[in-house]
């Protein structure tokens, strides 16, 4: 029964493991684009932000821009009220390696001019820090 669960746990496991900055992303992409926020997830190993970017001809493409883990975005004082959903956001960031509508984000400003700092996997250190 053990060998069961145990190999149930090692079958699983590798589906979260936490990935380095450099195997998704690419730190001479970065972006910076302006959406609305559609969703917020604090899961491990790291959160996750949802956007609607809208082009110049006014097209919507949807955005996953990632974090730092839920304990480093609350210790910095971001929580499920931060970013309401409709709110809108500049992000400055990173985008994946495989263009994907993915972003390793590493900060977000509101329109009040406040920046969150999102302290994804590449960007573990504050600015100026």
């Amino acid at each position: 029964m053990m060998h069961r669960a145990l190999a149930a746990f090692l079958t699983v496991a590798p589906m979260y493991a936490h990935h380095a900055f450099s195997a998704e992303f690419d730190s001479k992409k970065p972006i910076k684009m302006t959406g609305v926020v559609t969703k917020v997830e604090f899961i491990n190993p790291h959160s996750w932000i949802h956007i609607d970017v809208k082009d110049e001809a006014g097209a919507v493409t949807s955005w996953m821009i990632e974090g730092g883990s839920p304990n480093t975005l609350f210790r910095r004082g971001i929580n499920k009220d931060s970013l309401p959903k409709g709110t809108v956001v500049v992000v400055d960031g990173y985008q994946a390696k495989d263009g994907s509508n993915r972003a390793n984000g590493r900060d977000v400003t509101l329109q009040d001019g406040k920046k969150l700092f999102l302290g994804g996997s590449g960007t573990n250190e504050q600015p100026g820090k």
